[in-house]
């Protein structure tokens, strides 16, 4: 049987009908505004019912930015947009008037559901995905069972926290490895750099008129694509803080294969080589422990649009 699943992101969402391999047979994206929560309900619905004229569909998934209830009806909590406590499965059952099973997920876990399910991590049972867009999402996979953990918030590895009194992040809180391994730190310390050393940032400067302000993470990961040593230096420094955060994740989890995806993944070895790097020289115990793999994701952009919909089955 056919499942839909929806990607909510801030400015718009995409939606599709996905088969029992992980296979899209029809999509559609729809616009919408992140500040109306009321708005982000009808444009789900919409899609949605667009796409349940088309197809048999046995149950919907939705992939939100936020903590998630265990219950898998509400969003509890998103730094992005405005869910506190909101009863979005609910809501969006209610417009569409439909019997048709509708739950949320969290979107790292449904895109790394994906990987393990249909992508680079289908043939192992123990999985630690990371996310690495503008924040840093996770998502467990333990004896091939997703770990949402006790109340539904399982797997935030992102707000662990690395450094005391470190750099304040969007959760409230100190020092948390998003504030260090992921694509805003990456921005950051590009800018931070083009305005200490403009010299050796020449390159960077050059790609946007010589305003620092206007370098973002696909920029950098393009220069150092093209042998910019200071690109190449930032991702190194970036993979450095993915890898030492994965090896305290894996005294945790002892994960078989640690996934990487997100738009920062783009970057490709530039920044998988120095993760890898970075995991070995402070995993615990080094050589007396089987170590984890490392790949990248595979599922693409539809990550979570497939991963929502195969845990909507469930």
């Amino acid at each position: 049987m056919h499942a839909i699943g929806v990607d909510i992101g801030g400015t718009k969402i995409a939606a599709g009908v996905v088969d029992e391999q992980g296979k899209i047979l029809a999509q559609t994206r729809i616009a919408t505004e992140a500040g109306n929560p009321a708005s982000i309900d009808k444009s789900i619905a919409h899609v949605c019912a667009e796409l349940v004229e088309q197809f048999e569909v046995e149950a919907i998934g939705l992939a939100a930015a936020g903590l998630c209830s265990p219950d898998r009806r509400d969003v509890l909590f998103a730094p992005n947009i405005d869910w506190r406590d909101y009863p979005i499965a609910d809501n969006v059952r209610r417009l569409m008037n439909t019997e048709i099973p509708i739950v949320v997920e969290n979107d790292a876990n449904a895109a790394g559901w994906a990987e393990f399910q249909f992508g680079v991590a289908q043939d192992t049972s123990n999985m630690l995905m990371l996310t690495i867009g503008t924040g840093l999402g996770g998502a467990l996979v333990s004896n091939g069972q997703l770990v949402r953990g006790n109340y539904g918030v399982g797997g935030e590895v992102g707000h662990m926290r690395l450094v005391p009194n470190g750099r304040t992040c969007g959760c409230g809180h100190d020092g948390c490895w998003e504030q260090y391994a992921a694509g805003n730190a990456l921005v950051r310390n590009a800018k931070s750099a083009a305005i200490k050393n403009p010299a050796a940032a020449r390159g960077l400067l050059d790609r946007v008129e010589g305003n620092a302000q206007l370098i973002n993470g696909p920029l950098v990961t393009q220069a150092a694509q093209e042998g910019d040593a200071l690109a190449i230096s930032l991702l190194a420094e970036l993979g450095r803080w993915i890898g030492e955060g994965a090896a305290t994740a894996a005294g945790l989890v002892d994960p078989e294969i640690i996934v990487i995806g997100g738009g920062v993944a783009a970057a490709g070895d530039l920044l998988l080589e120095p993760t890898r790097e970075a995991y070995l020289e402070v995993l615990p115990a080094r050589g007396y422990r089987p170590e984890a793999r490392f790949a990248l994701a595979d599922m693409g952009n539809e990550a979570g649009l497939v991963g929502a919909a195969d845990l909507a089955r469930q």
